[in-house]
């Protein structure tokens, strides 16, 4: 190897997933350089770094965490891990976002990650330079344009550029036609942290997956009056006093009132958005890179990483409905996999969701790198928490699990 000349490498973002990938970066430093990791703030964390703010950073620049302050995690820890660092023991299975961050951060201090990491520090551009090397040919490198809280620009060259700058910070708000005309408050949960300002008010959410049903649930408990909107099969476990199920919200009619897809129509005093994010990358030109951007999909990504004509470009993180730090560790023929899904009636947003998928994608991508697969616990533990989500969505958290072998788990309580 020591004719080789080591690799120099750029991540974005120090969330979950630029840290996870600086970690392996630097394992392999008879390959690589130390990494240059790029964070716009000033901690470890990403979206697990709770901020009391809204809107934007005294810098301008838009608030980057959705985390709200009581949230717990849907997945217990035993499945969240990353499979080389676990969480201490001691620890009850479902944890508050505070306890997600001291773990990143350990992990962050445990590899000795803090030294390469830039803090305050913005990705303005990343462009491909494409260079001759003879013949036919090419090699690539990569400009990496930052902009520092002083307002300096530096551009630095780099062989390969981690994107890991998470997909849940640009708020997803669908058009509704009318919502001019709504007299009360409008916000995304992107922008909620506490439950308490609302209580005594009325409440209409719009979206029941995870954050949607857990903010409403928050809610009931304050004293709001929530209805819970989406155009899902209705839910069939007991929900709090407090909150209803409704239709989805099609139009504000002209006096302000919410007409529903049931041609119902109700008042409220708030509107809140839990739809989801969309993926945005404002340092890249897409078209420059062969990919096409849209609010839920980014494409065509070999193995949901790369772009086909720049293998030296990696997203990582991408995918939905996963076990994220698992999937970050094992992800460190995308056009037919999307074409076939597509054929098969899947909706072209949810061409990212993997669910069960995950499994058989993580094993494809150990064998490739002659890595160790995730253990058979992990898959089964994920799937006993997602049932006892859909029969007790208030309750399940209170549960607690420990691994016992790479194929054994046991309830403790």
């Amino acid at each position: 190897m020591s004719w080789m000349m080591l690799q120099r490498v750029a991540v974005v973002g120090a969330g979950a997933a630029g840290l996870c990938t600086a970690r392996h970066i630097l394992s392999r430093l008879n390959v690589f350089t130390p990494p240059v990791v790029f964070e716009l703030t000033d901690k470890v964390g990403g979206t697990w770094c709770y901020d009391e703010r809204v809107g934007t950073y005294d810098n301008g620049r838009p608030i980057h965490s959705s985390m709200y302050r009581d949230l717990r995690t849907n997945l217990p820890k035993e499945v969240m891990m990353f499979p080389d660092f676990p969480f201490d023991p001691k620890l009850n299975s479902f944890l508050p976002h505070q306890e997600i961050q001291r773990y990143l951060e350990s992990y962050c201090q445990s590899h000795n990650i803090w030294p390469h990491i830039r803090f305050n520090t913005v990705v303005e551009n990343v462009k491909p330079i494409v260079l001759a090397t003879g013949g036919k040919e090419t090699r690539t490198t990569w400009e990496v344009t930052t902009c520092d809280l002083s307002g300096d620009e530096k551009t630095e060259t780099f062989d390969a550029v981690f994107v890991c700058s998470g997909h849940y910070s640009d708020p997803h708000i669908p058009d509704i036609p009318g919502i001019e005309n709504f007299k009360g408050k409008v916000l995304h949960s992107h922008s909620y942290r506490y439950a308490e300002p609302f209580s005594g008010q009325s409440v209409v959410v719009l979206g029941a997956k995870a954050s949607g049903l857990d903010i409403s649930i928050e809610l009931a408990k304050v004293g709001a009056q929530v209805t819970l909107s989406h155009g899902r099969d209705r839910f069939t476990f007991p929900l709090p006093s407090g909150i209803r199920q409704s239709s989805p919200v099609v139009a504000i009619e002209e006096d302000g009132l919410i007409r529903f897809q049931d041609s119902s129509v109700g008042a409220a005093d708030v509107l809140m958005f839990c739809t989801g994010y969309n993926f945005k990358f404002p340092f890249l030109d897409a078209a420059q890179l062969g990919l096409e951007i849209q609010d839920y999909l980014v494409s065509p990504l070999y193995q949901f990483m790369m772009p086909p004509a720049f293998p030296s470009l990696f997203f990582i993180g991408m995918c939905k409905m996963i076990c994220p730090f698992p999937n970050f560790h094992c992800q460190d023929e995308v056009r037919r996999q999307q074409q076939e899904k597509l054929e098969q009636g899947v909706q072209q947003h949810h061409l990212l969701i993997m669910q069960k998928e995950q499994w058989e994608y993580c094993e494809t991508l150990a064998r490739t790198a002659g890595f160790p697969p995730l253990p058979p616990v992990i898959h089964s533990l994920y799937e006993q928490v997602w049932h006892q989500r859909r029969l007790h969505p208030e309750k399940y958290r209170r549960l607690n699990y420990r691994l016992i072998s790479d194929t054994q788990w046991e309830l403790i309580n």
